[in-house]
């Protein structure tokens, strides 16, 4: 039984720690009812979720990332009011931080697709999207993930993504640099690639946009792109 009704949760600005043990209940609680489903006749349809959240200042290193691409130290963390977490995504080490629009997808593919590169194509299609919505060319480099614009001259990135899946459930996502403090940036090589930068819809746009606005437009292509029946509880 297929189930493309998501539930999208908007976290706010909410520590990293808290988002993360947040997504792992939402996980965990997939991943039950896919373990119970195996001895039941009669299927139980799998929930879905879309978190979309801020974080403050934080680095985060996926786990095939290294840790000499954080150019700071304890000290250097405290200083610029940042903390620091070595998780269990995909991909090397990446910044969060208020303004930068992050979404945690926390739903079962066997509801949609099991192609987990369809999947992280989609949604960096859905920022592509809403880049062009602000009138902004974005795209992809051959042989890299996420989102970049100026890919053929002075190529920066705008989102990164980092995924884990695990029976075909989804949990961390993407980080859509919006009105994002690019200065923080510098204590990173972010992504472990040291020779391209990164930009925000602000930075392109030379104004501060509206967070919400965005996130809108982010939201409806994601839920067309994938199909999606996207529902809030009250």
């Amino acid at each position: 039984m297929q189930n493309k009704r998501v539930e999208f949760i908007d976290l706010g600005l909410v520590e990293y720690q808290e988002a993360w043990d947040f997504q792992e209940e939402q996980f965990q609680k997939i991943v039950s009812y896919k373990i119970t489903n195996r001895d039941l006749t009669e299927k139980q349809a799998t929930p879905n979720y879309l978190i979309f959240c801020q974080h403050p200042h934080v680095y985060t290193l996926g786990k095939s990332g290294k840790q000499e691409n954080l150019l700071l130290d304890e000290q250097g963390l405290a200083d610029k009011k940042a903390t620091f977490f070595k998780i269990n995504r995909g991909g090397d080490i990446t910044y969060h931080g208020p303004g930068q629009l992050v979404g945690y997808p926390i739903i079962d593919l066997d509801n949609f697709f099991t192609d987990i590169h369809k999947y992280m194509r989609l949604l960096e299609e859905a920022v592509i999207m809403t880049c062009a919505d602000y009138g902004i060319e974005a795209g992809r480099i051959e042989g890299l993930t996420g989102v970049w614009i100026g890919k053929d001259d002075n190529p920066r990135k705008i989102c990164a993504l980092g995924v884990k899946a695990s029976r075909w459930v989804t949990m961390h996502g993407f980080a859509f640099n919006v009105n994002t403090d690019l200065n923080y940036f510098n204590n990173i090589i972010p992504c472990g690639i040291d020779d391209k930068a990164v930009c925000s819809l602000e930075s392109e746009l030379g104004r501060t946009l509206d967070l919400s606005e965005v996130s809108g437009k982010l939201r409806k292509h994601i839920s067309d792109l994938f199909e999606m029946e996207i529902f809030e509880t009250a």
